[in-house]
Order: structure tokens, then sequence, then C-alpha cells
């Protein structure tokens, strides 16, 4: 069981990066599938989730530039009008999912990309 994330990379101020996360083909079912930052020197945080269904929750800082969508176990963080102190670790992460065998995996985080905007 894994996530699988890319699309971080360099992008000016101003600019947009798209991130994909992908979790392994033998999964069945997600809950909550979303993206957390960390920036150096500074604690874990929530850049938005995705609920089954539908919901959706930002962190205040990313609010009105990013937009979170999911394809059943795809989740995709659009990031527009990009900000140096976006510059982070982005890091995947799905709060509960069953695989196939019937498996129950609960916070699972996968590895993080990392995100440069220049100013």
């Amino acid at each position: 069981v894994q996530l699988q994330a890319s699309g971080g990379g360099l992008a000016q101020a101003g600019g947009s990066l798209r991130l994909s996360c992908a979790a392994s083909r033998n999964i069945f079912s997600i809950n909550g599938m979303g993206w957390y930052r960390q920036a150096p020197g500074k604690q874990r945080e929530l850049v938005a989730v995705i609920i089954s269904g539908g919901p959706t929750n930002y962190g205040d800082s990313v609010k009105g530039r990013f937009t979170i969508t999911r394809d059943r176990n795809t989740v995709y963080l659009e990031m527009n009008n990009l900000k140096p102190e976006d510059t982070a670790v982005y890091y995947c992460y799905v709060d509960e999912m069953w695989a196939t065998t019937g498996d129950r995996y609960l916070e699972v985080w996968g590895q993080g990309t990392l995100v440069t905007v220049s100013s």
C-alpha cells in the first residue's frame, strides 16, 4: 500500500503548479485524502483535504488560491498565485482506506514532493 505523489518543482511567484497523488491499485476505498506541507523550521500544516463524497477543507493560507479535486483514488492539488511562503515539502495523506484484501489502513503518508517558489 502506498501513495505516489508527483508534480512538485520550481515556480515563480504568481505562477502555478499541479500536484497529484495516486493510491496503489489494490486500494478499494478511501475516506479523506489530501495534502499537508512542511517548510524548513516549521511544523507540518494542513493544505487541503477532500472527503469521499466531496466536502473539502483548506488551510487558511491557501484559501482562494489552491483547489483540491479527486478522481476516485487519485487526488490533485491545483496551486495558483503561488507565493514564496508556499515553498515547502508537500506530503500526500490519507486518513483511512481499505484494500481489496479487506485490510484497513489509517493515517498513511506518501513521500514528500518539494515545491519551491521564487520571488
